[in-house]
């Protein structure tokens, strides 16, 4: 067995397990032991970054931050202050060492280098840990400083002691699929198992729960990863224990905390839009192990209701930067759209969950749009600034900062005080191959097509492709067994007019759907043509804020207009979707990483002084339609919406106004 801090090689180890390791599902995600994104796939280029910039940067703003200091000044009883606003700074730590495990894992696995000061982390890391954790396994930084007049669990709504132990079991469960690392889930179990002592069914804490959810989740993957059973009956009374409105709701309202009713009675999601993704995700995981039909039947309906009223086009989840809330169904503001990164990071979690669940292509639907739009526009394409929240618009004169902050750039920041985002989007990015390919005992499913390679009993699978930036994917079979093996690939549900070519053969393939194969065998090769014409979007009329005007996407890419590659002024656009269907793609390099493609054509601009605030409406259609005045032709460039905010803190539009 290697040494606690020597990395295995992934690709090797049967032990390996992804990140969601359900034996109860009939399916099961493939992980780092199946899946190696290839390095020319965006995907795998998203992935090098985060280990040779976002990684270093981040390790460097945590030190400065001074999270570490925070656990050497409760080891021995130092009196140093507590430094940072927040409770619940240790999860930074932990989300960063989650994605440290992956990345040493990744590393060994590819013969690939890593900066040292990532190990350096890793291993200081764990050591503060092993000696700021209580004798009877308690660990917070926060109500173990001197400094700090709080005692712990005295403040469950606000004080995230369970949020944080949520954060350290997903660490420690990442160190020990990945690397064969116990130190860290022996913390992690320390600390758990006072949590069943304190707060079990067979105490008087009937109401016990912590304000923001997460620990659920974590307690069902600390169930699958020790078979204790004690961590998933723990993680079903989390979940089922909100809703008597026993939260002290003198600031936020018990919606808030998704603690109105309880979970089995809401009637869409609501509230904090981080808190419940990471509830919907926990009740989800519970559901699968213990086959509740209430959660089943509720997380199913939650999720219907949510893509039906409360999603943005991008994937974006959180209509209200009051209480960072999802808000009401149809209330989709662009302008003043939070859709804060964590949320779409969670909002993946759940997807990923519900696929395994049922199999169905539509939840992978979903999870690439957020995937492509909501969660990657959150990072900078250098690796090392973010957004804490994502509008749809910008104007020209915004002077808000991201995250609230009130200082620093106009677009993306280096780190916030309040910095959930770039560790959640650091170890999200080292788990990626985690949520490609799926299988149960009969068939292998491809659910994001991405270049890379795949391998699972016996069957071994190349990818190539350029996507998303094209259509077009080639998959040959390496290997197989004897008898073959049964093969499941998405047609994404944009992708109206697919089609699948095998020995020759060309038939088309439903959109929203899998396209299976029985058997395929060693030296075969399909290929997907998946059409990536523009394509012009619409909202639904109860959306007010964008009623009359339309959205471009092409591919699983959401299109946003900048304003310094257009002459006129975005606003005063008008664009049909005949416009749209006549725009071009083109490689151009918009970003330092390399070229991406924009998309390109001719629409109306409509002379900024013949816009008024309030006109009288007419009967006449002629006064109403911008060809009846001196409206011009005009070139308009459309990017990648995940790519916006890499230059200047100019004018940004996903929605155009519509003739």
């Amino acid at each position: 067995m290697p040494l606690p801090n020597t990395p295995r090689s992934a690709a090797n180890s049967a032990s390996v397990r992804p990140a969601v390791a359900s034996t109860a599902s009939r399916f099961a995600s493939l992980g780092a032991a199946g899946v190696t994104l290839a390095s020319n796939g965006l995907l795998g280029q998203w992935q090098r970054r985060n280990r040779e910039q976002t990684l270093v940067h981040s390790i460097e703003q945590l030190r400065l931050a001074g999270n570490l200091d925070n656990f050497r000044a409760v080891i021995g009883g130092a009196t140093e202050p507590y430094r940072g606003r927040y409770p619940f700074l240790d999860t930074d730590v932990y989300k960063t060492l989650e994605g440290i495990a992956y990345e040493l894992a990744l590393a060994d696995a590819r013969a690939v280098s890593l900066d040292a000061s990532i190990r350096d982390f890793y291993e200081e890391a764990i050591g503060l840990m092993q000696q700021a954790q209580l004798a009877d396994g308690y660990l917070n930084t926060y109500f173990q400083a001197d400094s700090i007049d709080k005692e712990p669990w005295s403040d469950l709504a606000w004080g995230h002691e369970l949020y944080s132990l949520g954060h350290l079991i997903q660490a420690a469960v990442a160190a020990n699929r990945q690397l064969g690392d116990p130190r860290l889930l022996d913390i992690a179990a320390r600390f758990s198992d006072l949590v069943w002592q304190k707060f079990g069914p067979h105490t008087d804490e009937k109401l016990a729960f912590c304000g923001h959810p997460e620990v659920e989740m974590a307690l069902v993957e600390l169930f699958r990863e020790t078979e204790n059973r004690t961590y998933l009956e723990l993680a079903d009374l989390m979940v089922r224990r909100r809703g008597n409105q026993s939260i002290d709701s003198k600031i936020f309202t018990s919606e808030y905390f998704q603690d109105l009713v309880p979970f089995v009675n809401l009637d869409s999601v609501t509230g904090h839009a981080v808190r419940m993704m990471y509830l919907a995700s926990g009740a989800t995981d519970v559901a699968i192990e213990t086959g509740a039909d209430d959660l089943e039947r509720s997380v199913l309906h939650l999720w219907d209701d949510m893509v039906a009223s409360k999603l943005y086009i991008t994937g974006g989840l959180g209509s209200r930067h009051s209480d960072e809330a999802i808000g009401d169904r149809f209330e989709l503001p662009s302008e003043r759209a939070y859709n804060e990164t964590c949320a779409a990071i969670a909002l993946m979690q759940w997807a990923w969950r519900m696929l395994l669940s049922t199999g169905e292509a539509r939840f992978a639907d979903i999870f690439e749009i957020v995937q492509y739009n909501a969660f990657a526009v959150g990072l900078s394409d250098d690796g090392c600034a973010f957004f804490y929240d994502n509008p749809l618009q910008r104007r020209g004169d915004h002077m808000q900062r991201s995250g609230y902050e009130s200082d620093g750039p106009l677009l993306r920041r280096a780190w916030f005080g309040c910095p959930c985002c770039p560790p959640n989007i650091i170890r999200w990015v080292s788990e990626l191959q985690d949520h490609v390919a799926f299988a149960d005992e009969h068939t292998l499913h491809i659910a994001n097509l991405t270049a890379s390679e795949i391998r699972r009993d016996g069957l071994e699978l190349t990818i190539a492709t350029g996507y998303p930036w094209d259509g077009d994917v080639v998959i040959t079979v390496a290997a197989a067994p004897e008898n073959g093996r049964a093969l499941a690939l998405r047609i994404p549900a944009w992708a109206h007019g697919a089609s699948v070519e095998r020995d020759g053969e060309m038939t088309p393939a439903e959109a929203g759907s899998w396209a299976r194969f029985d058997r395929v065998a060693a030296g075969e090769s399909i290929r997907i043509s998946l059409p990536m014409r523009a394509r012009a979007h619409g909202a639904d009329p109860r959306v007010d804020a964008v009623r009359g005007s339309l959205a471009v996407a092409r591919g699983p890419l959401v299109y946003c207009a900048e304003q310094q590659d257009n002459e006129c002024d975005i606003d005063s656009l008008v664009v049909s979707p005949r416009d749209v269907q006549a725009f071009e793609p083109d490689q151009r390099q918009i970003v330092a990483s390399g070229p991406s493609v924009v998309l390109s054509g001719a629409v109306t601009a409509t002379p900024l002084d013949q816009l008024h605030l309030y006109p009288e409406l007419r009967d006449d259609i002629d006064d109403q339609d911008p060809a009846a005045h001196d409206a011009a032709r005009t070139h308009l460039t459309l990017v990648p919406y995940f790519q916006w905010g890499n230059r200047e803190a100019q004018a940004m539009r996903v929605w155009l106004r519509t003739a």
